[in-house]
């Protein structure tokens, strides 16, 4: 019989994450909305790439990555970040588990499928796909190499917005001759009008 000390990190605990439980992510697309994503994935996940054509952009994404983990009072050891002009060579990666996708709706579905094909996990921003075949090869590469994906539309089912929706649905605001929306953090207004 042998004594046998293991550290505290490769068990996990309080405080420790063990590393078999620990999710690498890459991003695809790295400006506004990747942004917000890497703040809420940042406490179950850590981010150690991402790829943008937008060099400022990823530049802008890497500082705040790596700042959070610089200032993190976590216990488990970051690797760093690393960026990337091509989104490929993030899909080449072995050592990422998932993908998010924040890239323009265009790019959605054939980042997903190539992530997919890739053996990667995918949390693809909305709207996932712009035709029913593209949809479709989704599900197809994502049941094909048994990976998941997660679409980002909180939003459709958080409790306040159902409500405001039956209550339009439904008739407690009479007729809904005017609709103001407010589109993202530019304040980007409409204004729809029926007659």
């Amino acid at each position: 019989m042998a004594f046998t000390i293991v550290p505290r990190y490769v068990l996990g605990g309080n405080g420790y994450l063990p590393p078999s439980d620990r999710i690498n992510l890459g991003f695809i697309g790295t400006g506004k909305q990747a942004k917000s994503l890497v703040n809420s994935f940042k406490h179950i996940a850590q981010t150690v790439a991402g790829a943008d054509v937008d060099n400022k952009k990823l530049a802008a994404f890497k500082q705040l990555t790596e700042k959070y983990y610089a200032e993190a009072a976590q216990k488990e050891k970051y690797a760093g970040f690393t960026g990337y002009a091509d989104f490929r060579q993030i899909l080449e990666r072995k050592d990422i588990d998932a993908i998010v996708i924040a890239t323009p709706d265009h790019w959605h579905a054939v980042q997903a499928v190539m992530a997919a094909n890739a053996g990667k996990h995918v949390y693809c921003e909305k709207p996932m796909a712009h035709t029913v075949a593209e949809g479709r090869a989704m599900v197809n590469a994502m049941q094909k190499n048994k990976v998941i994906l997660q679409t980002g539309s909180m939003q459709r089912s958080w409790d306040k917005f159902r409500h405001a929706f039956e209550l339009v649905l439904n008739g407690y605001l009479g007729p809904a001759n005017e609709v103001q929306l407010l589109l993202g953090y530019a304040g980007l207004a409409y204004t729809i009008t029926t007659v």
